[in-house]
């Protein structure tokens, strides 16, 4: 009988803060950011672009139009342009005016603050492997003798590659949607990944054991119903990124 890989290190909170504060503030600003610690919540989970010059930024589509006051696609413009637009005012009146903050302003905050980040990579497309590279460069400079990095995730196996070759020591982890692909073990192991990180919907008791046995780690997204919090945390899934920062604790999952 074959034995089970050890599982790595795994020193990320159970709870993570999905966009900062869920949906009590305007996702991917350091506002969020700020209400999820308030709640309680030492781990954040936001988004990384590059802007037409290379500064990475926060944000989650491809386009500004959804979450900012500008429009088009989201690497067309500089960063001091983007610097000027009101990232708040699109979720209620209290925030307008907030600003997309840089990859770098999260950094300084979060490590000052001592809370754990999972910045997953969210190249706008036609730049995965650049981004998935600049990403990691500046995550191991910000994070330079930190004594715990973030987890840098994607969709994006073409971005994860990137960042694999730019700064292997960094943890990655693949994240799944729609489906669980057959060979999606094959598939950390290509990518040199820590982690499957995955829509919650996909993952069954099975699966988390076959990912631990096979030693990775297993996150989950965003389940926002107390009662599938606690399920997922009995089946062993090592983190799970929620929206529900304000009815679920942070302390309410044992550590592992």
């Amino acid at each position: 009988m074959s034995q089970a890989a050890a599982l790595p290190p795994w020193p990320y909170p159970r709870l993570c803060a999905h966009s900062g504060a869920g949906k009590l503030a305007p996702e991917n600003t350091l506002t969020a950011m700020r209400v999820g610690h308030a709640h309680g919540y030492s781990m954040v989970e936001f988004d990384v672009k590059l802007a037409a010059d290379n500064v990475a930024f926060l944000l989650h589509d491809s386009t500004l139009d959804r979450t900012t006051s500008g429009r088009g696609r989201a690497d067309a413009l500089l960063w001091r342009e983007l610097s000027r637009l009101d990232a708040g005012g699109w979720h209620s009146a209290k925030y307008a005016g907030e600003m997309l903050p840089t990859f770098a302003a999260i950094a300084r905050w979060a490590r000052a603050h001592g809370v754990f980040c999972n910045a997953e990579i969210k190249p706008t497309p036609g730049r995965e492997r650049e981004t998935g590279a600049a990403v990691a460069l500046d995550a191991a400079s910000l994070w330079r003798d930190a004594q715990v990095p973030p987890l840098l995730s994607s969709f994006s196996e073409a971005a994860l590659e990137g960042a694999r070759d730019a700064v292997d020591a960094l943890p990655r982890a693949l994240l799944i949607e729609d489906a669980l692909p057959p060979d999606w073990l094959g598939r950390l192991a290509r990518l040199a990944c820590v982690a499957l990180d995955s829509d919650h919907k996909l993952l069954t008791a099975e699966v988390v054991a076959a990912a631990h046995r096979a030693g990775y780690r297993v996150c989950s997204w965003t389940p926002n119903e107390p009662a599938r919090v606690a399920e997922l945390g009995a089946w062993g899934v090592d983190t799970i990124i929620t929206d529900a920062i304000d009815a679920i604790p942070a302390d309410s999952l044992q550590p592992r």
